[in-house]
């Protein structure tokens, strides 16, 4: 039973799995002794709950595409064909629960108040708590603004019961507003009780801290603020509180465009915009964490890497709304410093050493589908055409000196696209690699999964300002982010009319592959659509309102539970 497994809590160094066990005696007996290895080893645990936790809220979204249907489990997050029968599901229910009856039991067995460094490490428990159940929560249970009084999160079990082997039951889901309770409870005990150093050293942003705590905050009451459309001005102005916070905290800076564009190489220690991330070390990242881990599964680097999952022509287009970013090698330039985090695989002929010119485009099929073309450019003096087979168009500027232009095509529609260089396809689709999560520190797909960083902070805020009109505010916020990765692109004016659209796609834009998307998309309100080439139903569009919007509760959970748990509707009323 997967809610109480943890009754043998794990003693562990952070950087290492865990191992081993402790006797509670010996932990009441000598809590300064045990709290490090207990503590030490839920945050182990977090590191397998990280990989779950992106698939199901990063692929659910439209920042990604796969390069067709898959046998994997994970599947299912991205067609949105639900069922309860789901293992990656599972694993991220059972991850969830175990670090809960960790830190949990921790919380039983060491009583507040017998020093501060001790409190201070009860505080680290309450983070990861409260922070596995608002993912829990968002990822199985309807968003804040649809009836959270009655519709049903998840339950609520805090730590092994002390009827484990007889007359064990276990309550049923609790409703969304009462995990949302549970949720700013433990965060704002954490708040409270965590110290600024940890061991006598500075804290560093691979364990809980005050900041973390209060950046987790301003996201939940994001989530409780409602949509644009029916704020509760309560939860956003709390949003802003605790955005204000963690800004005017000057613990966390925003790196430069430079340093932003390589985030990803750094690690959360060395990195300043950090907040909170889940570290992994090299030594412990084995060859099947390379292969089938979150980043190989978005590029292969170094041999290492399924590399199948791509940027949706969706997410290129918005990083392409102000310029076109091209990474050709002779002419790489980024006009968005998150076009950084893509690489496309350009075909280089082996004999030649050259590259081969072609015009991208996406067309649109008689079925309302997109495909990709790249077609061969031939260029005649200042005339440029594309050829694919017999078939010869004579292309026209748009854009010539970023290399835009339009083709009148056979379909009799006019398209728009880009001179670029071949893009080694698979099946059919280009490969625009993610490198966002890969790349630690060395060339393979070492990553530790942010879960807060400054920048989302600010975005919270201006979200939060919009839904409190007050626009000025929004616009500071999200203009400085925006004229981070785009140099003077920032906004000249913020209003009702467009405060939605604007911050929503900033969001997009900077908080892509971090497992944000698809929440932000249903938390507002908002209607899911991927009009892109890919294996997905493309036609499709899933109302915020709609079954699938939440995670079935996992058959194995529901099988082995002492006691009722509730599924989740299985169809639309």
């Amino acid at each position: 039973m997967i809610l109480i497994a943890s009754a043998s809590l794990a003693a562990c160094d952070i950087d290492r799995m865990p191992y081993g066990s402790l006797e509670s005696g010996s932990i009441t007996e000598n809590p300064e002794g045990a709290i490090d290895g207990l503590l030490n080893g839920a945050y182990a645990q977090l590191k397998a709950w990280s990989d779950p936790m992106h698939r199901t809220g990063e692929y659910a979204g439209d920042n990604m595409m796969i390069r067709g249907a898959s046998t994997d489990d994970f599947f299912e997050f991205i067609s949105f064909s639900r069922t309860p029968e789901n293992g990656r599901l599972s694993q991220f229910w059972d991850d969830s629960y175990i670090a809960i009856a960790q830190t949990s039991n921790i919380l039983k067995m060491i009583k507040e108040g017998q020093s501060e460094e001790l409190d201070s490490k009860l505080g680290e428990c309450y983070y990861i708590r409260g922070m596995l159940y608002f993912y829990l929560v968002r990822a199985y249970g309807r968003p804040y603004s649809q009836n959270p009084e009655t519709n049903l999160g998840v339950p609520i079990v805090n730590g092994t019961p002390d009827d484990v082997i007889d007359g064990l039951h276990l309550p049923d889901r609790s409703t969304v507003k009462e995990v949302y309770e549970q949720v700013i409870s433990d965060l704002t005990k954490a708040e409270t009780m965590i110290a600024k150093e940890r061991n006598g050293k500075k804290r560093e942003p691979i364990f809980a801290s005050k900041g973390a705590a209060q950046a987790m905050l301003s996201r939940v009451y994001l989530y409780m603020s409602g949509t644009y459309q029916s704020p509760n001005t309560v939860y956003a102005q709390l949003a802003v509180d605790y955005a204000d916070k963690v800004i005017s905290s000057g613990s966390y800076v925003l790196l430069g465009r430079d340093q932003f564009m390589k985030y990803n190489t750094y690690t959360p220690e060395a990195n300043p915009e950090t907040i909170f991330a889940v570290k992994r070390v090299a030594s412990e990242f084995s060859g099947d964490d390379h292969s089938y881990g979150v980043g190989g599964m978005y590029a292969t680097i170094g041999g290492q890497g399924w590399g199948e999952m791509y940027a949706s022509a969706k997410y290129l287009a918005l990083l392409d709304e102000t310029g076109r970013n091209d990474w050709r090698p002779d002419s790489y330039k980024m006009v968005d410093a998150r076009a950084a985090f893509i690489e496309p695989t350009y075909y280089k002929n082996s004999n030649s050493g050259k590259y081969l010119e072609v015009f991208r485009f996406i067309k649109e099929n008689s079925n309302q589908t997109w495909d990709y073309v790249q077609d061969t450019v031939v260029r005649n003096g200042a005339t440029i055409s594309t050829k694919n087979n017999k078939e010869v168009y004579t292309l026209t500027p748009v854009n010539a000196e970023q290399g835009v232009y339009s083709i009148r095509y056979k379909d009799g529609k006019t398209y728009n696209g880009v001179l670029d260089y071949f893009i080694n396809l698979n099946y059919a689709y280009p490969q625009f690699y993610i490198i966002k999560a890969s790349r630690e520190g060395e060339d393979s797909h070492l990553h530790s999964p942010v879960i807060s960083r400054l920048g989302e902070v600010y975005l919270n805020r201006a979200e939060a300002y919009a839904k409190l009109n007050n626009y000025g505010a929004a616009l500071s916020d999200l203009n400085l982010i925006r004229n981070r990765s785009i140099v003077n692109g920032g906004y000249a004016s913020l209003d009702a009319s467009n405060a939605s659209e604007r911050i929503d796609k900033e969001r997009q834009l900077e908080l892509a592959y971090q497992a944000e998307r698809s929440y932000d998309v249903f938390r507002n309100g908002e209607s899911l659509a991927r009009r892109y080439p890919g294996p997905h139903n493309q036609t499709e569009e899933i109302e915020a309102t709609d079954y699938r919007v939440v995670y079935y509760i996992p058959q194995d959970a529901i099988n082995s539970y002492p006691g009722t748990l509730t599924q989740n509707p299985t169809g639309n009323k």
